[in-house]
């Protein structure tokens, strides 16, 4: 009960009551939720993705076994989702909402923080490889999987070649690999605007949950949750061994596939018209009842 409480506190509740915000500026002050998340998606999340990339300590072996580890959950939970919404006949555009609902984590500013809540430093230095892999196939598969809703696949791959975080992405890794500084000038913009993505994708997700309806899509929604708190780190904890990782790289590896689905799913969902209340609501969701699934994780892998 005190790791629940402890978790809850120090983790979730931050995260509802800068959600709560929002909420309250939509309600009360009537702001519309597209116009920031197109500030988040365009100029925020390159700028996050681009900081990230170009300053986690990562390196040898150990990234490819932990990106590789988050590559091969969000693969396959995106997988199992499209074979859900073939089986279920779900029109295009609520099938990209079930992918962005089930596939992709909250394993940054969630994710992050409880790992080093739970393992400390060196946790958290494994979780950031996780994130910097899930943050890559959120901004390329993701938008992808979103386009793909309303636009054919050669429609879709030309959207995702107007999205800024995608060229951030191999900017990033060429400016590691030649070991550039960047001057003053570039890189403090860079590091403020990255540090406002997070803080602003939750202002959005509570303005999104004040804009939107009630879902029609209960069992959908049950689905989603079950795909991303329980299957997802269920299918980590089985083949994080063949990757190579064990002892503390496998519970971090583990307790990242378990977070719940991230907040920019919603921004996806907005952008490209994709079922957004759906998506919201999985996100809101996954996030409160995700104490309820990581206190025993937890509790499994500690133990």
């Amino acid at each position: 009960m005190t790791i629940l409480l402890s978790s809850f506190a120090d983790h979730i509740l931050p995260i509802l009551i800068t959600a709560a915000a929002g909420f309250l500026a939509h309600k009360l002050l009537g702001l519309s939720p597209r116009p920031l998340s197109q500030v988040a998606f365009y100029i925020l999340s390159p700028a996050l993705v681009f900081d990230l990339l170009l300053s986690a300590d990562i390196q040898g072996l150990q990234v490819v076994s932990m990106m590789g580890l988050a590559t091969i959950v969000v693969l396959t939970i995106g997988a199992l989702s499209w074979l859900l919404s073939r089986a279920l006949g779900l029109a295009p555009k609520l099938a990209s909402g079930v992918l962005l609902a089930s596939a992709f984590m909250n394993a940054g500013n969630y994710g992050l923080s409880l790992n080093q809540f739970v393992f400390g430093k060196l946790g958290l230095a494994w979780a950031s490889l996780f994130f910097v892999a899930s943050m890559m196939l959120t901004n390329s598969l993701g938008v992808y999987g979103a386009s793909r809703g309303r636009q054919r696949p050669g429609a879709a791959l030309r959207e995702l070649a107007k999205v800024p975080a995608v060229y951030a992405i191999p900017l990033a890794l060429i400016a590691r690999a030649l070991d550039l500084r960047l001057p003053v000038a570039l890189s403090r913009p860079i590091d403020l605007l990255g540090a406002a993505a997070v803080p602003v994708l939750l202002l959005v997700l509570g303005m999104q949950i004040g804009a939107g309806g009630a879902s029609s899509h209960r069992g959908l929604l049950a689905i989603c949750v079950g795909l991303r708190l329980v299957v997802a780190p269920a299918l980590a904890w089985l083949i994080a061994p063949a990757l190579g990782l064990d002892g503390l790289a496998r519970q971090v590896g583990v307790l990242e596939s378990a977070m719940p689905t991230a907040v920019m799913s919603t921004i996806l969902a907005i952008e490209f018209d994709i079922e957004p209340g759906f998506v919201t609501r999985a996100v809101l969701l996954t996030t409160v009842l995700s104490p309820l699934t990581l206190t025993p994780l937890i509790a499994l892998l500690t133990g």
